[in-house]
């Protein structure tokens, strides 16, 4: 038994009058803005841009498991809601089958033939969306995503009312559906779910999951990633690796997280990032696209302006639009709101790790950015699979980063040793406005901040207590402390002694007996000389101890035998002991003579 969902059609018709031309309208289609659900947009009649043919291309080219990365606000929501209105076999409380056919009637897909419309309403789906997890603690991120999945429970609960499933299995499913069970039930219940649902329509379950790096995100930032990373980990592991009820699945996001994060073992897994070329049409607006929007609203003579402004993302080798500036532009035109363009993008969300990365980055990348603001370019080398406790590891993850989510185009690549680099440009106005106003300002914001005058005068006298509060300060607004090694602290500190003045600066240079981290000598010899060991503990109880480690160690290597040999009078030796945002350091003092 059908229920059938009635639907509008809002008919428009143009005429030409001279070279203008003339758009009567009944009714102008609503634009879609903010507006994720596909069913809705039909529904209410908003403006629809057709990327039904992203079902053509999953049946042909798809794998079992499909990851795509995209950049935020480029369609990844709207598209997996029209994936689950094609494929489900909805079912309502009543155990009715709703029929979605009237959908598509008209798409590219219907058109497309009989092969794909045989597909539409025969599989069970599970939909779940990720981004409710962006919570200020481990608990919370954890209860949002099991609300999430007990609403999936309580959508399908139709299959309590069968004889499909066993008592046991009833029992398990209203314990999770009634928040009845702990935390092993739901790393697991979409697996479960998936069984469940095989059992009551016999056909293998088809899995979208929306915005999947969202937690792992979030939970760097705030201080819980191994706790999010863990559960994550094997959600996904139950139901996209060991689901023998899986027909395939769909997993969209911004980043591509290594497999060895949360996709371990996963040999199924089919990635598709902006460097491919597969599916490059069905998130973000074409150019063929964005002239019939403009054209559909009577502003076609606009089109150089938004090609300009919106324009110049490449997803492989297609030309994309930002599809939200693009809507948002044509909305404001059309309504008189502006007669100029806006950077609707960057109000769309602050992007947490390109502010910690830049925060991060030495006056290299600034010059670089400069450089890419004024039209220039830069190479860099590119990795797919990123993990955010190693962001950073190396100043190239913040082109990555950058690269990945939007915020530059590659306009050609080369292949040398085993390693993808990339000509990275800007891709439109929008992103340059973004770069003039936002990135060079944190550049900016920093740059106030970090004034190394005391720090210097520190370490020139020996006073530990400036020396501390300079990096203490440093580190609780630019370093994320989690995963940090010993040689990510080193190469900070590098950093800030480039600056210093007078001194010839050395790094794990074979001194006395080893190798001291750091080591600086004096232009002047009656300057005092510098030596610096590096610990990194995992407790604050521990520093003190440490930090007397580095000193011990450096009298036990004999490092300042050297410096005395060349003939300086005094060696000024440094003991850094670091424990996540906090430093603290131990000094000693040798004389020659």
């Amino acid at each position: 038994m059908y229920r059938n969902h009635c639907f509008s059609i809002i008919l428009t018709c143009d005429r030409i009058v001279g070279n203008e031309r003339e758009v009567s309208v009944m009714q102008k289609k609503p634009l879609p803005i903010g507006i994720e659900f596909y069913k809705k947009i039909i529904d209410k009649s908003f403006y629809y841009v057709d990327k039904t043919l992203l079902v053509k291309d999953l049946l042909e080219k798809g794998g079992e498991v499909n990851l795509f990365t995209r950049p935020r606000r480029f369609g990844k929501t709207l598209a997996l809601s029209m994936l689950r209105t094609f494929f489900e076999k909805e079912i309502d409380q009543d155990g009715i089958v709703i029929d979605n056919r009237h959908y598509f009637r008209g798409t590219k897909i219907e058109q497309a033939g009989r092969p794909y419309i045989a597909h539409m309403g025969q599989y069970p789906v599970i939909s779940l969306s990720l981004k409710s997890a962006k919570q200020p603690d481990f608990t919370m991120a954890y209860e949002s995503l099991v609300d999430e999945i007990i609403k999936e429970y309580n959508r399908h609960r139709y299959v309590l009312e069968s004889g499909f499933l066993t008592e046991l299995y009833r029992e398990k499913y209203i314990g999770i559906m009634n928040h009845k069970v702990g935390p092993i039930a739901y790393a697991k219940s979409l697996a479960f779910l998936s069984e469940c649902l095989k059992a009551y329509h016999q056909k293998n379950v088809i899995i979208l999951l929306d915005e999947y790096d969202v937690p792992l995100e979030n939970s760097y930032f705030r201080g819980f990633y191994d706790e999010m990373i863990d559960f994550i980990r094997s959600l996904f592991e139950s139901a996209l690796k060991t689901n023998d009820a899986l027909e395939f699945a769909v997993v969209t996001g911004c980043l591509r997280i290594s497999r060895e994060s949360i996709f371990t073992g996963l040999n199924n897994l089919k990635m598709v990032s902006i460097l491919d070329e597969s599916f490059a049409e069905f998130f973000g607006f074409t150019p063929q696209e964005v002239q019939k929007t403009l054209d559909d609203y009577g502003i076609r003579d606009r089109e150089e302006e938004v090609k300009q402004w919106y324009d110049g993302y490449l997803f492989g080798h297609t030309e994309v639009y930002n599809p939200w500036s693009v809507i948002n532009y044509v909305e404001d035109i059309i309504s008189q709101n502006t007669e100029y363009p806006k950077p609707y993008w960057s109000n769309t969300s602050s992007n947490s790790i390109v502010r910690e990365l830049v925060d991060g980055a030495d006056d290299s990348v600034k010059t670089e950015i400069e450089q890419l603001i004024a039209g220039g370019s830069v190479e860099k080398p590119v990795h797919e699979e990123i993990t955010y406790g190693e962001m950073h590891k190396s100043q190239d993850n913040l082109w990555n980063f950058l690269f990945f989510t939007g915020y530059l185009k590659a306009v050609s690549r080369r292949f040398a040793s085993d390693t993808i680099y990339l000509t990275l440009t800007l891709p439109n106005d929008e992103i340059r406005y973004i770069y003039r106003n936002t990135i060079r300002e944190w550049f900016e914001e920093r740059k106030k901040d970090y004034n190394p005058t005391a720090f210097y005068e520190g370490m020139r006298t020996g006073d530990c207590e400036k020396i501390e509060e300079f990096i203490n300060h440093q580190l609780s607004g630019s370093i994320s402390y989690f995963d940090s090694a010993e040689n990510f602290y080193h190469g900070y500190l590098l950093g800030i002694l480039g600056g210093i003045g007078g001194y010839q600066i050395y790094s794990n240079r074979e001194q006395g007996n080893g190798r001291p981290d750091l080591a600086l000598e004096p232009h002047n010899p009656r300057v005092a000389a510098i030596i610096i060991e590096i610990k990194r503990v995992q407790k604050f109880s521990q520093m003190e101890a440490g930090c007397e480690q580095a000193l011990q160690q450096m009298e036990e290597k004999n490092y300042a035998a050297k410096l005395l040999d060349e003939g300086y009078k005094t060696i000024f030796q440094y003991g850094f002991c670091f424990c996540k945002k906090s430093c603290m350091v131990k000094f000693s003092k040798l004389e020659n003579g």
